[in-house]
């Protein structure tokens, strides 16, 4: 690691107030996704580390909805963005790392470690198939999973009345925010406009989608694993209200 990470995660860190144990902590996971191959990501360099994962995951502390929830469940963890970060800015939550691939919940498992985090659990689990966390989280996470309408199917059933999904984009796309939009609308789901972020200075399209839960979740749903993204929501009906 070279003498300018520092600084750059001291800023980080006093951006978003950040408690003062958790620089050390983002350090910590700096270093170890760099080295470690094990971790499911190809970016590997110093400043690609701090501006696509740590930078980028922190984002959603500039909304409420993340400094405030205090269960959150971040869904297709994979090297651990933005959940690992965010339980490092919010000690005081309980962070679920929800996974598939055991493969990468070792790797899940040793961050956790590494970075002295006991506020995580990692569960080695598809979002469907994750029964303990129906109707339990305040705040449900996605990066780079799968489309939006499919991730509002996987977030819905996991979050109580008044808890939010929260869902990273890069550009604004109509057709896609209009299906997240109409299975939302089945899921009891109420999309907010979304809100342009610039995580660092070369981001120009970055976008964070939240959704609020307003209305039970039909109790048809999840569906059995898979189904999501084979006959996703969101097509051919308009929404009762958006």
């Amino acid at each position: 690691m070279t003498d300018g990470a520092r600084p750059r995660i001291g800023e980080l860190a006093r951006r978003y107030s950040l408690p003062r144990a958790a620089e050390h902590a983002l350090v910590t996971l700096l270093e170890l996704v760099m080295t470690d191959p094990a971790a499911a990501t190809a970016v590997r360099s110093e400043d690609g580390v701090i501006d696509a994962h740590l930078a980028d995951s922190l984002t959603a502390l500039v909304l409420e909805e993340a400094r405030d929830a205090a269960t959150i469940a971040d869904l297709g963890s994979g090297a651990g963005f933005p959940g690992l970060p965010l339980a490092i800015a919010r000690p005081e939550a309980a962070v679920g790392l929800i996974e598939g691939n055991a493969r990468k919940c070792c790797f899940l498992e040793r961050a956790t470690t590494v970075c002295g985090l006991r506020n995580v659990r990692v569960v080695n689990s598809r979002a469907e198939s994750w029964s303990a966390g129906i109707d339990r989280c305040d705040l449900v996470t996605a990066r780079a999973l799968a489309p939006l309408a499919v991730v509002v199917e996987y977030a819905a059933p996991l979050l109580k009345i008044g808890g939010s999904l929260l869902a990273w984009r890069g550009g604004r796309d109509r057709d896609s925010e209009q299906a997240a939009a109409r299975a939302a609308d089945v899921l009891g789901l109420e999309p907010r406009k979304p809100m342009p972020v610039q995580p660092y200075p070369a981001s120009s399209r970055r976008h964070l989608h939240l959704m609020l839960k307003v209305r039970p979740t039909p109790e048809r749903f999840p569906r059995r694993p898979g189904l999501a993204t084979k006959r996703p929501l969101g097509s051919g009906r308009r929404p009762r209200s958006v």
